[in-house]
């Protein structure tokens, strides 16, 4: 197969790539209709029960994420994997020709081939991304061109379409704290991670199943390319908070024969079935084909036109509703709690539930589609001049996306974006604001979370938006925070930090991590060298690939001085993490990159120190007094602290004592 790429002119009958298409898509309010429609009016049982043992119980000890979430690089869309330096000049009039990889990646299978120049590899929604790729490009905007060939007329930008490892929940992270109550998104939240243990109208038996080959149950180990069954455990969760009771049934391969059986036996037993994934294009999406076998009338609606959620199936057989969610945790969520929960809660002679909202401004752009309702999950800070709305930023397959957020703002599907000031309503997840005692913008760390838990244990809540460091510099000069963590290189002055500082914004110091390069160890071509030998062996070597960081992140900074204006192979694939980066060389993906002491050892990594870095704390100086603010500072300087960051590998930068 050949690895070339052809400019071609476009022509009216070039051939379209086959695939199932959805049914007609229809709106939110013209599917939940039609759905109530075929469901009532219908008698409603009485019985006695119980609440699942976790739910609605206390924690009683912190939880820190034990894997990244995701574990590797993903897919979002089903498409082809691609290196966006290929498709730089691609465009309608003139589409790039890309030959077709000998390999499909579908959910749960490791990619074996790398997508080297003018090459592409067929991808499903939530596969890995293979080595070479940076970016997917969605299979509607190819064409074929012959058996082993795809055309291209749009161009792509790196990371387009991927989920980065690590970028939901990063190995490390504080997830839940000590006296937390557990509901349906805290369940989730530690299921994505495989965390295993931690007289009325009669609830409806809701039978649950989880559909895909890739699934683990929590608890177990997760294989290559496999990922913990996130979906089953919080739709459960979901399930017994709104007035059902959930029967989960366990993860269904991808075999159309063993599906239909587990369908039928839930239909028979149970008065509602939900499942998970099986909505979408993808060759091993079963599920809404089974449903015409099972009982009439069938399906109601199948694609509504919401993101997330427009794979959403609906559907009655002999008066039994039959869901199938999206497969991505927040496509997932979003859709059961907006378009099921009513219907859930009728079934269980429960009153509608009514959403608080409250006005807030945006205070970034945010882009969005053409075509489709948007909703938008987003965290709230208090600002200057009231609420600020935070984007999640993490996409459909986030857990954390839905689980952290405090509500949802609507963008409407002839709009292309929300411009950054846009004043606009948000719907909350619970009845009232939870505005935190301390709002934290800038660059994460997990050594962040060493200290914020004394505030945690003390009662105070904490937020940390991860948005980097020039992120949260902007946010701390527009008063949309308390502090921002940065680590900052300035070239001119050879420091850290305090050449970026402005007016009403002072610097406290944190501690130094070092950044190096990370490498598989036994690897010759770094083994025993300095960061900048090692660096100029990567160059000379064509197959060596490289993992780069995102712009606007300090890590960045120091890439580029050692690379010195060069552009290796894989300088375009830029995760936001200092773990994803670690992910991306232990899984082969690429064979270097920089990030930090800690993050590498944890993974098993080689490592060649470069800079010490600073990472500090810029504070609002307008702020420093509040008692949030001085608990911060005190816990900061504070002995444990000071041990405990030194056990993780930093090295704090404060005395003991002023």
């Amino acid at each position: 197969m050949g690895s070339g790429m052809t400019m071609i002119p476009q022509t009216p009958d070039s051939g379209r790539l086959e695939q199932e298409q959805f049914l007609k898509i229809l709106s939110r309010e013209d599917a939940l209709a039609r759905f109530e429609i075929a469901l009532f009016p219908r008698a409603i049982p009485r019985e006695a029960r119980k609440l699942a043992d976790a739910l609605g119980a206390a924690l009683a000890e912190d939880i820190t994420a034990p894997v990244d979430v995701p574990p590797f690089d993903r897919s979002n869309v089903d498409g082809f994997a691609v290196r966006s330096a290929d498709l730089a000049a691609a465009g309608e009039g003139t589409p790039v020709r890309l030959a077709v990889n000998g390999e499909t990646i579908h959910c749960g299978i490791a990619p074996t081939l790398q997508v080297v120049e003018g090459t592409a590899t067929p991808i499903a929604t939530g596969g890995p991304l293979p080595r070479g790729a940076d970016a997917v490009v969605m299979v509607e905007h190819t064409q074929p061109a012959g058996p082993d060939a795809i055309d291209v007329r749009r161009a792509a930008s790196p990371g387009q379409f991927v989920s980065y490892s690590g970028s939901d929940i990063a190995r490390g992270e504080a997830l839940l704290r000590a006296g937390t109550i557990i509901g349906s998104r805290e369940i989730g939240m530690l299921a994505a991670c495989g965390i295993a243990e931690v007289i009325v109208a009669r609830k409806p038996r809701v039978a649950v199943i989880s559909t895909g080959d890739e699934l683990v149950q929590p608890g177990q180990p997760l294989a290559p390319a496999a990922i913990y069954d996130t979906n089953g455990a919080i739709v459960a969760a979901a399930i017994d908070e709104n007035g059902g009771e959930a029967i989960f049934l366990g993860a269904i391969p991808d075999d159309e024969a063993k599906l239909e059986a587990a369908m039928r036996r839930a239909l028979s037993d149970a008065d509602m079935l939900v499942l998970s994934g099986g909505t979408s294009k993808g060759a091993g999406d079963l599920s809404h084909r089974i449903i015409g076998r099972l009982g009439q009338p069938g399906i109601i609606a199948h694609g509504v036109a919401l993101k997330p959620g427009k794979p959403l199936c609906l559907a009655v057989c002999d008066g039994k509703p039959v869901v199938i969610l999206p497969g991505f945790p927040t496509s997932a969520m979003f859709t059961f709690h907006d378009m099921i929960v009513p219907v859930l809660r009728r079934m269980a002679g429960l009153p509608v539930r009514s959403d608080a909202r409250v006005n807030a401004t945006v205070p970034v752009r945010i882009s969005s589609e053409l075509g489709r309702t948007e909703f938008v999950m987003v965290s709230l800070v208090e600002g200057r001049d009231g609420l600020i709305a935070y984007p999640s930023g993490k996409g459909s397959g986030a857990i954390t996306s839905f689980a952290q957020a405090d509500g949802f703002l609507r963008i409407d599907a002839m709009a292309d974006q929300m411009p950054a000031g846009t004043a606009t309503e948000v719907t909350l997840f619970t009845p009232h604001v939870r505005v935190p005692h301390l709002v934290i913008v800038g660059s994460h760390c997990t050594g962040l979370d060493l200290v914020t838990a004394q505030l945690a244990h003390a009662g105070l809540s904490v937020r940390s938006i991860a948005v980097g460091s020039l992120g949260g510099l902007a946010a701390a000069k527009r008063g949309e925070c308390d502090l921002a963590p940065i680590h900052l290189f300035d070239d001119k002055s050879e420091t850290y930090n305090t050449p970026y500082l402005v007016d009403g914004i002072e610097l406290v110091p944190g501690w130094r991590r070092m950044q190096g390069i990370a490498f598989r160890k036994g690897d010759k071509r770094f083994e025993g060298l300095g960061a900048k030998e090692a660096v100029a062996a990567a160059l000379a070597d064509p197959a060596c690939i490289m993992v780069n960081r995102n712009q606007g992140a300090g890590t960045r900074i120091l890439i580029d001085r050692l690379l010195g204006g060069a552009r290796p192979e894989g300088y375009w694939n830029q995760p936001r993490s200092h773990n994803a980066v670690a992910a991306a060389v232990a899984q082969h993906r690429a064979d270097w990159g920089m990030t930090i002491a800690p993050v590498a050892d944890a993974v098993g990594l080689g490592f060649i120190p470069f800079a010490e870095e600073h990472y500090d704390f810029a504070f609002v100086t307008a702020r420093k007094q509040r008692p949030a603010v001085q608990a911060f500072l005190d816990a900061l300087r504070s002995e444990e602290a000071r041990t405990a960051l030194e056990r993780a590998g930093f090295r704090p930068a404060w005395p003991l004592s002023d």
